[in-house]
């Protein structure tokens, strides 16, 4: 049994600016654990953080592995409007499908969440690229929610202070940022 099953609340995870700028009012946020996904900067941004003539990179949920974030449970008078205002920004282009997947919190919970997924099939599903790449398009990129650079440093700081080591976003953000500390992941 889910915690959803006991309730009609929405759970929403987010694995990148939603951790930090999620937009919608929430009741909590836990962390949380979804399984067959990994954080991936494979997404080209030709809206929020570039454009199509110059795209720049943001994250999404690739096939694979784990992704480490964050839980958002949303009241159900709260619901639809949660659901409006996430497909307005994460589905700008249709580069992501919404889900209903489960998701474990930390504090063992289990919830059926609504996830956004990379679509591997659309133009802007970048796959996995080279460091050089990678750190390229993230320079370049500049679009309507900021730069490019920004992102990566936000996302990696709030990753960081949740206990998570993401290598990728740890080695963009040490050469966009050059006093931080080494990445390394944790003990």
């Amino acid at each position: 049994m889910t915690a959803n099953a006991a309730s009609d609340d929405l759970w929403v995870f987010g694995y990148g600016s939603l951790i930090w700028r999620p937009g919608f009012a929430f009741e909590e946020s836990v962390a949380a654990r979804l399984n067959g996904y990994h954080r991936s900067l494979c997404v080209f941004s030709h809206v929020h953080r570039g454009t199509p003539e110059r795209p720049g990179l943001v994250l999404g949920l690739d096939r694979g592995g784990i992704c480490r974030g964050l839980a958002f449970r949303v009241a159900p008078p709260h619901a639809a409007g949660t659901i409006a205002y996430l497909r307005e920004r994460e589905q700008a282009t249709s580069v992501y499908l919404e889900r209903h997947l489960p998701v474990r919190l930390e504090d063992g919970r289990r919830i059926r969440a609504l996830v956004y997924v990379a679509d591997r099939k659309h133009l802007q599903y970048a796959g996995r690229l080279p460091a050089e790449e990678l750190l390229k398009l993230v320079r370049q990129g500049r679009g309507s929610s900021g730069e490019n650079p920004d992102y990566v440093l936000r996302t990696h700081d709030h990753l960081r202070k949740m206990g998570i080591f993401d290598p990728v976003l740890s080695h963009l953000a040490h050469v966009l940022a050059p006093g931080l500390p080494e990445p390394r992941p944790p003990l």
